[in-house]
């Protein structure tokens, strides 16, 4: 045909010698056809290189084959790797995905999700949803009409769809290890408005209780935002203040790795010596702890694990009408590196 017109449905049944009609439940798939005309109909196809238009199809169809994904900060590596093992599972089961940063403020998540419905996506997997957006679940509503798995969030009260690491399980681990090489004084680094880091709070004062080690007004340190640029430098000032003082920890367990290298850029700035004069463990294993100086001692939680299975949860949930309710645990591991060492003292 001429190469300034393009092609058509009509285009395409006139070529089949067929209605039009029976062009849209080809492509749609929709009523039965007999085999002989499904073969002229996809001949006529090809013949005119007819590429369907995607957003008809879907209007018919009432699904487009879309999954929305929320995080709260694509430039923490973290959530670039969950997305690429979602990205993976939505490729080999024929769907795309619209992403979405909500720079971890809980009206942005929300406005995000939002947004993602009105552009008709087929489902929604957000990470590590904001602790408050959880607790007065705003979630509850919008799941009734659009399939939602949660990353790292959880509400006991709901009856929502969560694919989670077990954090209190690589908690322990690393507070643990850091007891058992004699550390007594451990400062935790954390940020704002998380489930996962509250997680890890809550793990930390009952590890520093059962084992009979204060916890002293600096002990939990709040950087803020927890997933921006940002936070390694943050972490970084906060850290430099605290070793300028005169009390000063053997060990810091930071709630995710921007947090542990930014507590090694303090250190490196105070003069302090990791590990010789003080230990470090981050959390995540994002790439950024293999390539630091030293290599950091982190909690590794599979990113890609954790994006793969989450989408695979959804897309049953879409394409099954599965229950929502459902609830996979994985298993965290503690990756032991160059940061770490006994106290001087």
């Amino acid at each position: 045909m001429d190469g300034k017109h393009r092609t058509t449905i009509g285009d395409v049944a006139t070529e089949a010698g067929v209605s039009i009609s029976t062009v849209s439940r080809v492509i749609n798939d929709n009523y039965p056809v007999s085999s002989k005309t499904r073969v002229k109909v996809e001949k006529a196809i090809k013949k005119l290189k007819f590429n369907p238009n995607m957003v008809a199809r879907s209007l018919i169809a009432k699904k487009t084959n879309t999954i929305g994904i929320v995080v709260p900060g694509i430039t923490n590596m973290f959530f670039t790797m969950v997305v690429k093992g979602i990205e993976n599972a939505c490729r080999l089961r024929n769907y795309t995905i619209l992403l979405s940063d909500s720079e971890g403020d809980g009206h942005r998540e929300v406005e995000c999700v939002q947004n993602l419905i009105s552009r008709q996506v087929d489902g929604i997997v957000i990470a590590d949803p904001v602790t408050e957006n959880m607790i007065r679940l705003k979630y509850d509503e919008i799941a009734q009409h659009t399939a939602l798995v949660f990353i790292n969030g959880y509400a006991a009260d709901s009856n929502m769809n969560y694919v989670l690491n077990d954090e209190s399980e690589g908690a322990l681990k690393a507070l643990e290890y850091l007891i058992g090489l004699g550390h007594k004084d451990i400062r935790l680094i954390r940020g704002n408005r998380s489930y996962s880091y509250d997680i890890k709070e809550n793990v930390y004062r009952n590890t520093m209780a059962e084992h009979k080690l204060a916890i002293g007004k600096q002990s939990i340190i709040n950087v803020g935002d927890g997933n921006s640029v940002e936070t390694v430098d943050n972490a970084s000032k906060v850290v430099y203040s605290i070793l300028k003082g005169s009390v000063k920890p053997t060990a810091f367990f930071a709630c995710n790795d921007l947090m542990a290298v930014g507590a090694l850029n303090g250190c490196k700035k105070a003069g302090v010596v990791v590990p010789d004069d003080i230990s470090i463990i981050g959390f995540d294993g994002i790439m950024i702890s293999e390539i630091s100086e030293p290599k950091l001692t982190t909690v590794d939680q599979n990113m890609f694990e954790l994006g793969n299975r989450s989408a695979l949860m959804l897309i049953d949930i879409i394409e099954n009408n599965a229950a929502n309710g459902q609830k996979i645990v994985l298993k965290t591991r503690l990756k032991l590196r160059d940061s770490c060492s006994p106290p001087k003292c």
